[in-house]
């Protein structure tokens, strides 16, 4: 089998090869639409191949960590990291959330996370594909309250997830103290359904949410005006 080669961005390389979590345009877009102004540290859950904390170091000052259970990930995260020119900001550990929520004694100002999210569906064979899609490992429970614990009083946390799990974040959210204060909505073509949703939450309740949508694609497969100009700074293409 011939080796993955490295995903070339304008200012960093990822190299996925043993990640369960590959580049992808949900990472792309996370990293690019979540508001890290005035951040200091942040936070990445699942971050596979470290794609997501290489964006957020290239866009603010802050120190960033990536955690995921899975060693392949972690190991293409750390080579990711060290060859980036942001190494000393960046650090990825191997660990389950659930365990690093309860023992960790820090704070973070921000929390972004495109965790794994088809629950009770149809397996695939292969566990490097269970494990970045399905969330039996990190259910969505476990994931916003450990994101309670460990959040400082103004930070906010960023989650991307199916169209159709949105309102049970939200809910969920909701419950934990947590409110919707963005929202962008994902269409993959402007003739198909949304597939995806990216929510920002705050402790302080907004007086309105705000709510977008992009459209990736264009009809005939290339890329949207407004998808290139959110992404603008990070494809070599654009």
């Amino acid at each position: 089998m011939d080796k993955r080669k490295p995903f070339n961005f304008k200012h960093f390389s990822v190299s996925d090869e043993n990640s369960a979590m590959k580049v992808g345009t949900d990472a792309v877009l996370l990293g690019s639409w979540v508001e890290v102004s005035g951040k200091k540290k942040i936070l990445d859950i699942g971050t596979g191949s470290g794609i997501i904390s290489l964006m957020l170091a290239q866009r603010s000052e802050a120190n960033i960590t990536g955690l995921d259970i899975h060693k392949g990930s972690v190991e293409d995260a750390v080579l990711n990291f060290t060859n980036s020119r942001w190494a000393t900001r960046l650090k990825a550990i191997q660990s389950s959330f659930q365990e690093y929520s309860s023992l960790c004694s820090e704070s973070y100002d921000l929390i972004v996370s495109n965790p794994p999210f088809f629950t009770n569906s149809l397996k695939s064979p292969k566990q490097l594909k269970n494990i970045s899609k399905h969330n039996d490992l990190l259910p969505y429970q476990d994931l916003i309250r450990g994101i309670r614990k460990i959040i400082a009083g103004s930070g906010k946390y960023c989650i991307i997830v199916p169209e159709s799990d949105a309102a049970f974040i939200n809910d969920l959210s909701t419950e934990n103290g947590f409110h919707c204060v963005r929202q962008l909505t994902i269409y993959p073509k402007q003739s198909k359904p949304p597939s995806r949703v990216i929510m920002e939450f705050s402790t302080s309740k907004p007086d309105a949410v705000k709510k977008e949508i992009i459209i990736v694609r264009n009809d005939d497969n290339s890329y949207s005006t407004e998808y290139k100009l959110v992404t603008k700074d990070f494809y070599l293409e654009f």
